[in-house]
């Protein structure tokens, strides 16, 4: 079996992208990053995520990007509520952080140079996406071609490195289709920006907004524990 590098966040779409990477026979080792965001309960929910997939490998790094600041991820600013559908995706919001895809991928691509992986996957989305310009497929494809230039196994010919995003065309409701037929458990996630312990979530930033609308297109019941108030 091929070894697959998955980025796992321990929202829905990285754990249906971990489901599919096994289904499409990869030995999956998955990749966490803790950079010192907000909400940091993402990384008790990708532990729980990677133990009931039954994957093995699971690592995460550790990186603070606070000190850079500049998103409501990372920073003493708001993080967006109670916006309408309407307007999640006509700009980029506050919660996008600086070049984040364009160091996870770059840590990813370390990780599986060293584990002879020639395959990373990622959940990103160019549709539910919130306007992050580093979930685009233009963004990928240019990763991909820099990656391949990158690494000794690549330069060796030893690594072709391919970056799969499986999710990219799919809406939150296809997402959570295709994650509940390959048996992913989503009340092991946890999508929201502003969460309170142990595992509530907000209700009303972006992510749980999407969240919410995805299980209710998909008609299947939102397993989420959101908080009373939604503000």
């Amino acid at each position: 079996m091929p070894n697959a590098v998955v980025l796992v966040s321990g929202g829905l779409d990285s754990a249906t992208v971990a489901a599919i990477a096994k289904q499409e026979g990869f030995t999956v080792y998955a990749l966490s990053m803790d950079y010192g965001q907000r909400h940091r309960l993402e990384l008790d929910a990708a532990k729980r995520v990677v133990a009931s997939l039954g994957i093995e490998h699971h690592a995460t790094v550790n990186i603070d990007l606070r000190v850079f600041g500049g998103s409501s991820l990372t920073a003493d600013i708001d993080v967006p509520k109670a916006r309408s559908l309407e307007h999640i995706g006509t700009g980029i919001p506050s919660t996008y952080v600086p070049a984040r895809n364009t160091i996870f991928l770059g840590l990813a691509l370390a990780y599986a140079e060293v584990n002879h992986a020639e395959d990373i996957f990622i959940g990103v989305n160019a549709l539910d996406y919130s306007g992050y310009p580093d979930c685009r497929p233009e963004f990928i494809r240019a990763f991909e071609q820099v990656g391949n230039l990158a690494t000794k196994a690549g330069i060796e010919g030893r690594q072709r490195l391919t970056i799969h995003t499986p999710l990219m065309h799919f809406d939150k409701a296809a997402i959570i289709g295709r994650g509940t037929i390959l048996g992913v458990d989503f009340s092991q996630t946890l999508s929201c920006y502003d969460p309170a312990p142990p595992n509530r979530a907000c209700g009303a930033c972006d992510s749980c907004l999407l969240r919410r609308k995805g299980f209710q297109e998909a008609g299947i019941a939102d397993p989420t524990h959101y908080q009373l108030r939604h503000t």
